[in-house]
């Protein structure tokens, strides 16, 4: 199936192992183990926390617009004997940009399982925080299992397509299958058909991420307020033992002296 090596071309490289290298949920390179302040830490992830929600629903939003263009494509597709070169260009980013979709959401949730791991060994209270996922999970091991689940959907949709990884190992090869695909529409279905699969994969996965990092948040702002809870008691128990009445450690009663 020629004509749907494009996808595998520019997806390929998001769900393979070095998506795992991705950086902090809001793009930064920030590495949460390098902080060694933990107030610095706590204020970072909360800070990246409240902006996790939009990106999800950004990167939502990009994949659905991606899944409508390419369905345009093919109705374009069904009505012309091949999609001109210039409207194939179009189709190449948009096919491009779904790589960049799928790299992010596994950056998202590589990054929301970091701080999980991080938050767990720097503090007790949170490690001891009851998450509500079932079978005593862990974030981190549940964002693991979304991440792996995700690989496997995308790898399965180009598996039936009769792709694998070694064939686009590289620039040159890529490049070479996004010239050959185009030639036929036969090809060009096949490619715009297993690219718009991949796109919706990627809608209902994004919704099943937003529900887990929703989760998270709640669990991580209870436990926010709890520190704090326990901060504002100890600062209000200082004040109040230095502001107290000094004892008189004299002691006994005052007797005016005789002579």
């Amino acid at each position: 199936m020629p004509g749907a090596t494009v996808i595998a071309a520019v997806i390929l490289p998001a769900i393979l192992p070095a998506s795992a290298e991705a950086g902090g949920v809001t793009g930064q390179a920030t590495e949460w183990t390098q902080l060694a302040n933990n107030a610095e830490l706590v204020s970072l992830v909360g800070k990246s926390a409240e902006q996790v929600n939009n990106q999800i629903t950004q990167i939502s939003q990009l994949a659905e617009q991606i899944q409508n263009q390419i369905n345009i494509y093919k109705n374009m597709l069904q009505n012309t004997a091949q999609l001109p070169n210039h409207v194939w260009g179009q189709v190449e980013n948009d096919l491009k940009n779904l790589q960049n979709v799928v790299a992010q959401g596994q950056g998202v949730a590589f990054s929301m399982g970091n701080i999980d791991d991080v938050l767990k060994q720097r503090f007790q209270s949170f490690s001891e925080m009851k998450s509500n996922l079932p079978d005593s999970a862990s974030f981190s091991s549940t964002y693991q299992s979304w991440s792996d689940t995700n690989r496997d959907t995308i790898g399965g949709t180009l598996k039936a397509a009769n792709l694998t990884a070694d064939q686009f190992s590289s620039e040159a090869s890529t490049m070479s299958s996004l010239r050959s695909m185009s030639e036929t529409a036969d090809g060009q279905m096949k490619a715009l058909q297993v690219g718009h699969q991949i796109a919706a994969q990627q809608v209902a996965q994004m919704q099943k991420l937003r529900g887990l990092v929703s989760q998270q948040m709640t669990m991580m702002g209870t436990w926010f307020q709890s520190e704090q809870a326990q901060k504002d008691m100890a600062q209000a128990r200082r004040e109040q033992f230095f502001s107290g009445t000094v004892p008189d450690i004299r002691g006994g009663q005052n007797m005016e002296p005789r002579w």
